[in-house]
């Protein structure tokens, strides 16, 4: 069977407001560990030791280095849905659509419905998400009844693609 990628999407942590946040952080750690362990002069009112600050730096700079990493990737084939968030999944997960019952693309609220951005979980119905950022997702919904909303920021061409296969089913 022909297996093409008919639908092909990259996202990642775009927000500048996010990067200002963490950016500004690890200038705040570097600022302190040049000033307490080069400088020899104490950085606030009640430093941490040398090892302390610089532990803290490395972790803050690494939490920095994850999100610049992260990116949700989705593809839709002939066999169904593949999708990735990388690092947490480093291979794609195969979605085939004799497992879902309904797929369509919808507007949803990130905070209300799923508490935020990422890789969600919602006790109270939503069921799962893989989102960076919008509010726009396509909703699967499986034959066991679970969920999953993977966010999308091409909408209008993944709903062209669903109805071009006949997968657009609400």
């Amino acid at each position: 069977m022909n297996n093409e990628i008919l639908f092909s999407e990259q996202q990642r942590f775009k927000q500048w407001l996010f990067w200002l946040i963490f950016l500004g952080i690890d200038a705040l750690f570097l600022v302190g560990v040049y000033k307490q362990v080069i400088g020899g002069q104490q950085f606030g009112d009640k430093p941490m030791s040398n090892a302390g600050l610089i532990i803290i730096t490395i972790i803050v700079l690494l939490l920095t280095l994850a999100f610049a990493i992260i990116k949700l990737e989705t593809q839709v084939k002939h066999d169904g849905i593949y999708v990735r968030f990388f690092p947490f999944r480093i291979s794609f997960k195969h979605y085939p659509w004799v497992s879902i019952s309904s797929s369509f693309v919808r507007k949803y609220n990130p905070l209300v419905e799923y508490g935020g951005w990422g890789v969600r979980f919602n006790v109270f119905g939503s069921g799962k998400a893989y989102n960076v950022s919008g509010n726009m997702g396509l909703q699967l919904i499986f034959t066991n009844k679970k969920k999953l909303l993977i966010g999308t920021k091409k909408p209008d061409q993944l709903t062209e693609v669903l109805n071009k296969i006949g997968q657009l089913k609400k």
